[in-house]
């Protein structure tokens, strides 16, 4: 067992991303705690997992909201008496649409959830970190969308608050690394999760976008979990700053 009695926070954690990676780091051992808006999606997911009731418990907690932080990650910290590993999975997407065409509720939206509400559990999470001294493994979830515009697809503002995950990534992996404190980065191509699972209900949209990948498949949530437990594991102790795309192929291609 690769995360055996490690403390882990999945963020976002009843999205099929966030529930399959708590599904996997309890496989491994480690002592999951959910985190969600929605209490009763996130009681939903949990139950989910097997041996539920002894190896996980969620916690309802919206990250836009500081203090509500604060408190979620001092609440945990007082039952577990640390934190190991932080996942940060929760986000939110738009419908594709022109970006002069936004309004200001729309890209603040993005922006204070994919950013800022990122930056807000992590600043808590290293604070916790620090003072127990023995380090921990930070992995945020961003998208290839960090790297490259899809034509005809208007998502301008969130691949910019993705792109901003990359560099958040980097400056904490530098910053604590004298610390013992690890922050790599995993970017998922197209999945078979979220918005996209009700285009895959088609035969021929699931076709298209199976063409297009390197890899002729769509990718799944569990891809996604493998890449994130081998990061947040010993087994990538000497790997720190590094932003993995987990896509199949496709940013290595030119289409």
């Amino acid at each position: 067992m690769r995360l055996k009695d490690k403390i882990a926070i999945v963020t976002g954690a009843s999205s099929d991303i966030g529930l399959e990676i708590s599904k996997r780091f309890v496989e491994e051992g480690a002592n999951v705690v959910l985190l969600g808006r929605d209490r009763t999606k996130l009681e939903n997911a949990r139950k989910s997992i097997k041996d539920y009731d002894t190896k996980t418990v969620s916690i309802p907690c919206d990250l836009t909201n500081e203090a509500q932080v604060i408190q979620t990650v001092n609440q945990i910290t007082d039952h577990y008496g640390r934190i190991d590993i932080l996942v940060n999975n929760a986000g939110t997407i738009t419908d594709p649409i022109h970006f002069h065409e936004m309004s200001d509720v729309d890209m603040n939206s993005l922006v204070d959830t994919n950013m800022f509400g990122t930056f807000r559990i992590t600043k808590s999470v290293i604070v916790k970190m620090l003072e127990n001294k023995n380090g921990g493994s930070i992995v945020n979830i961003g998208s290839i969308s960090a790297e490259r515009a899809i034509p005809k697809v208007h998502l301008t503002v969130y691949c910019t608050t993705k792109a901003a995950i990359n560099m958040f990534t980097k400056g904490l992996a530098v910053e604590y690394a004298r610390r013992n404190i690890r922050c790599n980065c995993v970017n998922p191509g197209i999945v078979n999760a979220g918005m996209i699972k009700s285009y895959l209900d088609y035969p021929e949209a699931r076709k298209v976008l199976e063409e297009r990948q390197p890899i002729n498949r769509i990718g799944e949530p569990s891809d996604v979990a493998n890449a994130v437990v081998y990061l947040a594991s010993d087994d990538a102790k000497w790997i720190s700053g590094v932003i993995l795309n987990v896509d199949g192929g496709k940013s290595a291609s030119e289409g």
